[in-house]
């Protein structure tokens, strides 16, 4: 079967452009995939053109338009989704004005096709008193509680994204005054956030008694699971879920009503809104709510 000029350049596309030229994450990578997936899924059912058979011809602006008139109407996507997928059609279109000029008429008309407004969505906390429940449910004389304690500690301590979480390896930490832990993010950038004294010392405790102080086990993953591998991003949710359902069931007035593993990093931001005669609350605070478990 002859391959198509869609097929070559969107497997370049994905394959070598993104994460080579581009360097983007796996997930950006993969969050791209999936929407020529649904594309093709929809040239194919809605317009009877087969994946084998589609060009970039075929490729142009009503046809995206259409496509992502489909997503918010037959899937029922969000407008964030929405733009999301229209976000993958634009960076292929950039692509494509450089590595082949023959289309560039087409790669602007699809690149004019504007993102749509969302609605602000309100920003949502964890409290301290939330948190120091959230950090009594786990049971603190198994090794599992122990992990996850410290998890979830470090999820709030840090600031970290879900993802950055799980790609924790142990060379990330420095549990050494000044203590840092250092968080890969989006496009492979990665930062250095300080830590506060209790989750150093509650992550050295943590390294000890997994026997992560070694040399050799720098590379290993910060968080493993019984198998000793490390855990995904859906793990990490399906802990914190596991925990704030327990914690929520006993005091939902100290919760938001939408409770995400996302809710912890604008904690930081909270942090940052001083009153004029008062300072940040996090240090004495959060002190307080670690103290019990390293002690």
């Amino acid at each position: 079967m002859k391959t198509t000029d869609f097929a070559c350049y969107l497997t370049d596309f994905l394959s070598k452009h993104l994460p080579g030229t581009a360097g983007l994450s796996p997930n950006t990578i993969m969050s791209y995939r999936d929407a020529f997936s649904l594309f093709l899924d929809f040239c194919s059912k809605s317009k009877k053109i087969k994946p084998e058979k589609f060009s970039l011809n075929d490729l142009n602006r009503k046809l995206v338009e259409e496509y992502l008139d489909w997503l918010e109407k037959t899937r029922n996507c969000i407008t964030s989704t929405r733009n999301v997928r229209l976000a993958a059609f634009h960076r292929f279109c950039r692509y494509l004005q450089i590595e082949f000029p023959d289309y560039i008429r087409s790669a602007q008309q699809i690149l004019s096709i504007p993102m749509k407004k969302t609605r602000k969505i309100s920003v949502e906390y964890i409290t301290l008193d939330a948190m120091k429940l959230l950090l009594e449910r786990p049971d603190k004389t198994t090794r599992q509680g122990r992990r996850d304690m410290v998890l979830l500690s470090l999820l709030y301590d840090s600031g970290a994204r879900v993802q950055e979480l799980a790609d924790l390896k142990v060379r990330d930490i420095r549990t050494a005054s000044p203590s840092t832990v250092k968080l890969t993010g989006k496009g492979n950038k990665s930062r250095i956030v300080p830590l506060m004294k209790p989750m150093s010392e509650l992550l050295s405790k943590y390294l000890k008694e997994n026997n992560l102080m070694e040399t050799h086990a720098s590379d290993y993953p910060l968080f493993g699971n019984r198998s000793q591998k490390k855990l995904t991003r859906a793990g990490i949710a399906y802990i914190v879920k596991k925990y704030a359902d327990e914690a929520i069931g006993q005091a939902p007035e100290l919760f938001p009503k939408k409770l995400s593993p996302h809710c912890f990093r604008h904690y930081g931001e909270r942090c940052k809104m001083v009153r004029e005669d008062s300072k940040p609350a996090r240090p004495a605070d959060y002190s307080s709510i670690l103290s019990p478990f390293y002690h």
